[in-house]
């Protein structure tokens, strides 16, 4: 049996709108935009000395659940530092002495802010500024401090500059 060219044309057509769902729907994977549902949440603050390659809607996470996500990135004018704000779903209450870190999923992977609670007995509400924070680890000034170590080890060795 052959297919006319009517139904060629509609296959084709079908064919080409369903590779364009799938464009979508990995667009909106690899912009963290699809997995986190608004729902009810609080907003918090977080000061970091450097926020390093930290986005906007990147996700919170604690114990490798994400909890909330990334709403602005800002630089404090009067401190110099990143503030960070993010919104945390309502089901998630965490202790006000909680810490945040940003870390790397994988070796050079996106970055994420990971929540560690703390033991206090009150929790954060909204507006508060956690102020234990961990800035981000930036791989170039990791090298370049294995550089000046090795360099410092065998200084001795380099001859001064004249």
């Amino acid at each position: 049996m052959q297919m006319t060219k009517k139904g060629t044309e509609t296959m084709v057509g079908l064919f080409v709108v369903l590779g364009m769902l799938g464009l979508a729907f990995l667009s909106l994977k690899a912009a963290n935009l699809g997995s986190f549902d608004g729902g009810q949440t609080y907003s918090v603050q977080a000061r970091f000395d450097n926020v390093g390659g930290l986005k906007v809607r990147a996700p919170v996470r604690a114990a490798g659940v994400t909890v909330g996500r990334v709403k602005q990135i800002s630089l404090d004018p009067k401190t110099y530092q990143g503030l960070v704000s993010l919104e945390i779903k309502s089901l998630y209450l965490f202790p006000k002495d909680s810490s945040m870190k940003i870390l790397t999923a994988g070796l050079l992977g996106d970055q994420y802010l990971g929540i560690e609670p703390g033991a206090d007995e009150q929790n954060l509400v909204p507006g508060q500024v956690v102020t234990q924070t961990q800035s981000a680890v930036v791989l170039e000034n990791l090298i370049g401090q294995v550089l000046f170590n090795r360099a410092a080890e065998s200084g001795s060795d380099v001859p001064a500059k004249p």
